[in-house]
C-alpha cells in the first residue's frame, strides 16, 4: 500500500490545510490592529505608485480615501471607537487558536472545522444586512462576502478529508481483514 494515500498522508494534508487557514485568519486579524496606518499607506499608494489601480478602479480609490478620513477622524476625536477593531483582531486570533484542536485530533474535533464553515456562511447575511445599514457600497459588501466564500472552500476540503480519515478501512468480506488499496 502506498503511503501517499494512507492515513498518515491524509492527516498530513489535513494539517497542512489547517495551518494555511490559520495563517490567513491570523493575518486577517493582526491587520485590524494598525488600521489607521494601513489605510494611510494604501491611500498614499493609490495616489502614487499604484495610481494605475486608482485610474482603473476610481470607486475603490474614492472609497479608500473616504474610509481613511473617517478612521483618522475617529482616531483623533473618538479613539475608543477603534477599540472595536482591536476586538475584531482578537476574535480572529481566538478563532485561529481554536483550530489547534482540529490540528491535533481532526476526527474528534471536526466540530471546529464545521464551526468555521458556519462562521464563513454567516459573513454573507451579515454583509447583505449590515452593509446597507452602515452605508457600505454593495461592491465592498461583495468583497467582504468573498472572504466567507473563499474561506469555506478549504474548510469543506478539510472536512471531506477528515470524514475519509474517520471512515473505517474496508475489510475483505471472506476473512474480515483490511483490504489493501
Amino acid at each position: 500500500m502506498s503511503d501517499s494515500n494512507g492515513p498518515r498522508a491524509l492527516l498530513a494534508r489535513i494539517r497542512l490545510w489547517l495551518v494555511l487557514f490559520v495563517i490567513c485568519l491570523v493575518l486577517s486579524g493582526v491587520t485590524a490592529f494598525p488600521l489607521v496606518t494601513e489605510l494611510r499607506l494604501v491611500d498614499e499608494a493609490l495616489g502614487s505608485w499604484a495610481a494605475p489601480v486608482a485610474e482603473f478602479l476610481p470607486g475603490l480609490a474614492e472609497w479608500i480615501a473616504r474610509v481613511r478620513g473617517g478612521v483618522e477622524a475617529a482616531g483623533e476625536q473618538a479613539p475608543y471607537l477603534l477599540y472595536g477593531t482591536d476586538w475584531l483582531a482578537f476574535a480572529h486570533l481566538v478563532i485561529a487558536a481554536a483550530f489547534y484542536g482540529a490540528y491535533r485530533d481532526p476526527v474528534r474535533n471536526i466540530w471546529v472545522v464545521e464551526f468555521g464553515m458556519i462562521a464563513c456562511a454567516g459573513i454573507v447575511p451579515l454583509a447583505l444586512i449590515c452593509g446597507p445599514i452602515r452605508g457600505i457600497p454593495f461592491w465592498w459588501s461583495v468583497v467582504d462576502m468573498s472572504f466567507g466564500v473563499i474561506g469555506v472552500l478549504p474548510l469543506l476540503h478539510v472536512r471531506r478529508m477528515i470524514k475519509r480519515l474517520e471512515a473505517p478501512a474496508p475489510t475483505s468480506p471472506s476473512i474480515g481483514v483490511p483490504t489493501v488499496r
